[in-house]
């Protein structure tokens, strides 16, 4: 059954032509179907601006579209599931995969509630839904119907939380200071002047910017850069490094999978542990900063362990070491393959 409720939008067709402040949810949606393929890279601000326009038809040329820089119909159909329903056509509950479940992430994250934005309704998004319905007065049960989808376009953001101050200490690194103040590694180190690259004098003490609305708004541009820079530290291709991060979770520190995997470069418990105890010897941070390390030092391993054969590197990455040798390349993993290999050096 297909349950409907007031969109912001009068049809099917989305323009984008909405004054640079003003944030359309919908457009939010747009940006994370187009960010899967790799055609966008700012951020999910529903802003619809040049770079939304751009990625548009850089996506349309690619697909052999007409080149009008609109997501009308023909261009959301091929977005995939991403690319559809529209926000309020149907009812959101855990398991469900497409647009309107990025726009529900968004307007959470609006809300000051989420830190996932990325087309999948899985667990994180709902206990953020339930903390919604909570505090809004809504029945608890973590589903997303018409009345929660209505009150969600309601309140447009959440208060910012002013500037703070923080002593550094043992084991801080500015990465790891900036996410779990909501800030950016660059806002952060601008504030105070400091080389992202240089390590931190415990007893520092750091004026921390405005915390975002949502973690997620801010460019994944910051991540980018830190995947770049632990991937030339280790030896590993900068483009492949993001590749894997970009198909694994779109730069998203607070991803987690239905099998456990976390982080940007979705790292199991048992490859972690791997990396810690076997290819380090020391532990590693749970920090974003931490995830990458781990993964780009996991990914090393298997470039060494298959002799530089990238293409079963990568297999090994998605289906494990064991599996490929053993049987091959299957056919999920293939795709995965060329999707990664597709992908590098475009994100």
């Amino acid at each position: 059954m297909r349950l409907r409720v007031v969109l912001v939008l009068a049809a099917t067709t989305l323009a984008l032509a909405a004054p640079a402040a003003a944030a359309n949810p919908q457009i939010a949606g747009l940006q994370v179907a187009l960010r899967a393929y790799g055609f966008y890279l700012g951020p999910i601000d529903g802003v619809s601006g040049r770079g939304t326009a751009d990625a548009i038809r850089a996506f349309q040329r690619t697909s052999r579209l007409p080149v009008d820089g609109i997501p009308g119909r023909t261009t959301r159909s091929a977005l995939g599931r991403l690319g559809r329903p529209l926000y309020g056509e149907r009812t959101l509950r855990r398991g469900r995969v497409g647009w309107d479940v990025a726009v529900l992430q968004f307007l959470l994250a609006r809300h000051g509630i989420g830190r996932v934005i990325d087309g999948y309704f899985g667990p994180e998004t709902r206990a953020a839904v339930r903390h919604f319905q909570r505090r809004s007065g809504l029945a608890v049960d973590g589903i997303a119907g018409p009345q929660t989808l209505a009150a969600l376009e309601g309140t447009k953001s959440a208060e910012r939380v002013s500037a703070a101050r923080y002593v550094v200490k043992s084991g801080d690194t500015l990465t790891a200071i900036a996410e779990r103040h909501g800030t950016s590694l660059s806002a952060l180190a601008r504030a105070n002047r400091l080389d992202p690259d240089r390590p931190l004098l415990i007893g520092t003490k750091l004026r921390v910017p405005a915390a975002l609305g949502a973690p997620l708004a801010a460019p994944p541009a910051v991540v980018r850069e830190l995947i770049s820079r632990t991937a030339l530290r280790n030896g590993v291709d900068p483009a492949l490094a993001r590749a894997v991060a970009w198909m694994e979770s779109g730069f998203q520190p607070h991803v987690v999978s239905h099998a456990g995997a976390i982080g940007v470069m979705q790292v199991t418990p048992p490859t972690w542990e791997f990396v810690e105890t076997v290819l380090l010897g020391k532990r590693v941070a749970k920090t974003t900063e931490g995830n990458i390390r781990v993964g780009v030092l996991f990914l090393r391993h298997l470039l060494r362990e298959f002799r530089g054969d990238e293409r079963l590197a990568l297999a090994a990455y998605y289906q494990g070491a064991k599996a490929v040798r053993q049987h091959g390349l299957f056919a999920e993993t293939r795709t995965y393959v060329e999707a990664i290999r597709s992908l590098k050096g475009r994100v």
